[in-house]
């Protein structure tokens, strides 16, 4: 049962981030999936990319309600883009060791954070 609550309170923090800030919620998930639920790397990145489609898909059918704020043409770009690359993406993924991916995950956060933050 507590890994259910701590499962619906993860969901909540990144339901409303994503939709606040557009990360997809990952940032939030990831680091939380490992340190609260205890899944490896792997299957944290794996499980947020799952419930990023259920977050997505609700957000996006609230904005389309809302007078359409979304560029359906940059989606289609992007979205095809991004599935080519998240493809081979889930490859490499595999491939590389949980502490590796660990790595890169923090890194990624710590560059696009501090960018965030001096240049607003």
């Amino acid at each position: 049962m507590k890994f259910i609550l701590t499962a619906i309170v993860i969901g909540l923090i990144a339901g409303l981030l994503g939709a606040l800030c557009g990360v997809g919620g990952g940032i939030v998930m990831v680091p939380a999936f490992v340190a609260a639920l205890g899944l490896e790397h792997k299957q944290a990145v794996a499980t947020s990319m799952a419930v990023i489609i259920v977050t997505a898909l609700a957000a996006t059918a609230n904005n389309f309600r809302a007078g359409s704020l979304i560029d359906w043409k940059i989606v289609a770009a992007v979205g095809l883009a991004s599935a080519v690359a998240a493809w081979f993406g889930s490859d490499l993924m595999r491939s590389l060791s949980n502490q590796t991916l660990t790595r890169i995950f923090g890194c990624v956060l710590v560059l696009f954070g501090a960018r965030m933050l001096w240049k607003g």
